[in-house]
């Protein structure tokens, strides 16, 4: 069974926040010998071409009105400020979390999630510079510090920029095998500590 990955992307995403989760369920695709397990795109509010952290621009697969049914939701941190106000931005993550098996982010793409209402009851983790804000932002989320991912079930979430890589990693094992996720690492010539 292919499972449909979708990466939320939008203006001064970090780079490695997407790149990083993109290429490690592409990879993970390409090096299974007997199964396609996963399908992953780009998801913007409008589709096309977003301009990313340091003016990396790339284009969107879909728009977040118009994808393939997700199983994942992997929200991007970022410059995430004017998100966190974008209403439609926001409903659609609500909304796609009622609807899917797990959400996902990187980085501070944490302060989306939270803001969406999908991180009640859980704890979340998020880059170790930011902690402090989403502490005085949302005090009634319990952050976690010094860990790399924070598997709360249906809410996944990572750490800082590169930490994104090991949560996908640790997403390969949990819907697919251990040993997919070591054999993906190994052709990433990442140093996983699954």
């Amino acid at each position: 069974m292919t499972r449909h990955i979708g990466i939320y992307i939008y203006p001064m995403a970090e780079v490695l926040d997407f790149s990083g989760p993109f290429e490690v369920f592409s990879t993970a695709s390409r090096v299974c010998p007997d199964d396609d397990p996963f399908a992953v795109s780009l998801i913007s509010q409008s589709g096309g071409q977003i301009v990313a952290r340091a003016g990396y621009r790339v284009v969107s697969d879909y728009a977040m009105d118009i994808h393939p049914p997700l199983d994942v939701l992997i929200v991007a941190g970022g410059v995430h400020t004017d998100e966190m106000t974008n209403t439609p931005v926001i409903e659609w993550i609500a909304t796609q979390a009622g609807q899917i098996s797990i959400v996902a982010s990187v980085c501070t793409g944490a302060f989306l999630l939270a803001q969406a209402g999908v991180c009640a009851g859980k704890r979340v983790t998020t880059h170790w510079e930011d902690i402090p804000d989403f502490r005085q932002q949302f005090p009634q989320i319990p952050v976690q510090e010094n860990v790399r991912w924070l598997d709360e079930g249906t809410l996944i979430t990572s750490a800082g920029i590169s930490a994104g890589i090991d949560m996908s990693l640790h997403l390969v094992e949990r819907l697919h095998s251990r040993a997919l996720a070591e054999k993906t690492a190994r052709q990433m010539d990442f140093d996983w500590q699954g």
